[in-house]
């Protein structure tokens, strides 16, 4: 029989923590009965497992944040959610926490303090590194919790994730359900050392290992060590050690597990092992087990008769559209004066993010070298004076967890920066990105106040991996919004507009404008519109749609040639991108050309020319045409380089496209 020590627990207390690990078994049984009857799609069961959900759902406080996995449904019932609204919730139905558009423990709630999982599973380690950071910025002495199955921890995200913890000294839980297997590859086949508490040496942290199916151990280590934590801010792993009875979800079986460890585990049963020891301490009996199993029963089939009768959602079209982002309306800001100030296009950047950290005492900024060094452009340069490391932070290298760190900031509340040193290094935060950032508020409607700033573009002479246009990879994800300014004043304005904005927001700056281009800057606080584009030149003859680095190159080309008429656009928002501006250009020049630096094939222009094709076909008088750079990565050797960039070529194009 296990052993337990009640410490100072009286009965009444150990019979609250007995109904909140006997719930979330029951409720298992029936959704087991359930998926072979055909009425839910999917399970994944935490059958066995269920201490360590309800031990740490017990033992931190209600406004401490949990990450959970999709095996800890006793942290959703000790933390009171209505049972119809997590049964909904798997339904699909409207009633729970995703209107239908995400399943099992795919959400997150602020109301309960749970923040759920995306099936990359090491991501969330990233947002708990956030959210412990933000309390650690507001001295409110809270905990976060988060959850990593022993399989999840080969990913890069738990090695960054808790390397930046112990860096930085966050205060937050490490919980590894160490069940011995990542679906159905043993333990033996995913890592080397024997326990988990071994890799706390080397990240410098505390390391503590508890029998996970022991609920008042668990219990008890994960109190004790949140006290601790609260009074004294820090990262502790926690091995817990346990074992899955069921198949990783129900569809995959468990004939690859030997009998041997069920009938093993089996006898370590965390619910009927800690209802026999109440039986044998005399603090509960047989009747009040049957009662408690009838009333929890109950609630469980009233609470599916709610979801039962629940219709399924009916899709709107605008509401899903609409819910990609968060369209809280802020107001363009006009400067309060007439002074200016001759700018370079990173000054105007750098002031940019100055004044918005003056007037946003809620905000970050994380990168790499950006503290004290200012950052690989200098683009931070003097702001750890002004405004403090707390809030000005050099990063390891590890890009995915501090984005990841930035979504914990925003669902705590605060507003986040994050430097990639190169944009072609926003790679490794690209899972981040795309499915963390760009999809919580479609799914849960969870804000995500986030700007990504990209160092982007060639004609710099610095090859393959530093002049990338990768601007299309996001214009691809919805949710996102894609800003890329090719002005002092525009970067100044939407830099801040950026800020202000609720939705992650990719802010591209085109490094050789960096130095190279100058304008007067207002000095106030101002914003520009997101989404709309500007008219450069107007003309008649041609309608030339650009950005970045493209729109000084069209400049100069017409600068050149005088006898030309066009219309000039600078898109400066990418996504969504100004559709009335351009199709109305196009609509009276008859002719149109998209010109970028980014790669010919799967670039933006290829989406304009579309648009352009269907929309106003009827007044073209040529063929639509792109000018971009050649699909090859970007050559290092100037020459080569200039002959993949497009600027030579757009000027034959222009040409070509005038003479129809």
């Amino acid at each position: 029989m296990m052993h337990y020590d009640r410490e100072h627990l009286s009965n009444d207390e150990l019979i609250h923590i007995y109904k909140e690990l006997l719930k979330p078994r029951l409720i298992e049984e029936k959704m087991l009965v359930l998926l072979r009857q055909g009425k839910i799609a999917k399970w994944f069961s935490g059958i066995g497992q269920e201490a360590i959900a309800v031990g740490c759902g017990l033992a931190l406080r209600s406004e401490e944040y949990i990450l959970p996995m999709h095996r800890n449904l006793g942290v959703f019932t000790t933390r009171r959610i209505p049972l119809h609204r997590l049964f909904s919730q798997w339904q699909g139905k409207p009633g729970g926490f995703t209107k239908g558009r995400d399943r099992s423990f795919h959400f997150g709630t602020q109301e309960y303090k749970i923040i759920g999982m995306i099936s990359h599973l090491g991501p969330q380690l990233g947002v708990a590194d956030g959210i412990a950071l933000a309390n650690l910025l507001k001295k409110n002495k809270l905990v976060t919790a988060v959850f990593s199955g022993d399989g999840g921890t080969s990913e890069g995200d738990f090695h960054e994730s808790l390397n930046v913890a112990a860096v930085w000294q966050l205060p937050v839980i490490f919980i590894i359900e160490n069940n011995g297997y990542g679906l159905s590859t043993p333990s033996n086949e995913q890592f080397r050392m024997k326990q988990f508490i071994d890799k706390g040496i080397g990240y410098g942290m505390e390391a503590v290992q508890v029998d996970g199916n022991n609920i008042l151990e668990t219990y008890q280590t994960i109190k004790k060590l949140a006290e601790s934590i609260r009074e004294n801010p820090r990262p502790v792993l926690l091995e817990c050690l346990t074992f899955r009875m069921r198949g990783h979800e129900e569809a995959s079986g468990t004939k690859y597990v030997p009998q041997e460890l069920f009938d093993l585990w089996g006898q370590k049963d965390p619910v009927n092992n800690f209802e026999n020891y109440l039986l044998k301490e005399k603090v509960i009996d047989e009747g009040f087990i049957a009662l408690y199993r009838k009333e929890i029963k109950t609630e469980i089939e009233k609470n599916l008769e709610i979801t039962f009768a629940e219709e399924n959602p009916h899709p709107v079209t605008g509401l899903e559209l609409q819910d990609m982002y968060d369209n809280k309306v802020h107001p363009v800001v006009l400067p309060q004066s007439d002074a200016k100030t001759e700018k370079r296009y990173l000054d105007a950047i750098s002031d940019g993010m100055r004044l918005a950290f003056r007037k946003h005492e809620n905000l970050v900024i994380m990168g790499q070298d950006i503290a004290e060094y200012g950052g690989v452009f200098k683009a931070t340069q003097g702001f750890v004076e002004e405004f403090g490391k707390e809030r000005i932070r050099n990063t390891p290298i590890c890009e995915s967890a501090i984005v990841g760190a930035a979504q914990g900031l925003a669902i705590a509340g605060m507003k986040a920066i994050v430097e990639m040193q190169f944009a072609d290094f926003v790679t490794c935060a690209f899972n981040q990105i795309v499915n963390n950032l760009a999809k919580t508020h479609y799914r849960w409607g969870q804000n995500v106040d986030v700007v990504v700033r990209m160092p982007t573009g060639a004609a710099v002479n610095a090859g393959p991996f530093h002049s990338q246009s990768n601007e299309a990879w996001f214009v691809h994800t919805p949710g996102l919004k894609v800003v890329y300014p090719a002005f002092p004043s525009d970067a100044k304005g939407l830099i801040l507009s950026a800020i202000e904005d609720p939705n992650p927001v990719m802010f591209f700056e085109h490094k050789a404008l960096y130095r190279s281009i100058t304008e007067e800057v207002p000095d106030d606080y101002y914003t520009t519109e997101i989404g709309k584009a500007k008219l450069i030149r107007k003309g008649e003859q041609l309608s030339i749609i650009t950005y970045g680095l493209g729109v000084h190159w069209a400049m100069e080309y017409l600068n050149e040639n005088p006898e030309i008429s066009a219309d000039l656009i600078d898109l400066r928002t990418l996504l969504p991108w100004d559709k009335a501006t351009v199709l109305e250009s196009v609509r009276k020049t008859g002719r149109a050309i998209v010109l970028h630096e980014d790669t010919l094939t799967g670039g933006i222009g290829g989406e304009i020319a579309a648009e352009i094709a269907e929309q106003a076909f009827e007044f073209l008088d040529a063929p639509l045409m792109r000018s971009a750079s050649l699909d090859t990565p970007v050559p290092m050797n100037l020459e080569l380089e200039w002959n993949f960039l497009p600027k030579k070529r757009f000027a034959q194009q222009v040409k070509k496209l005038l003479a129809y």
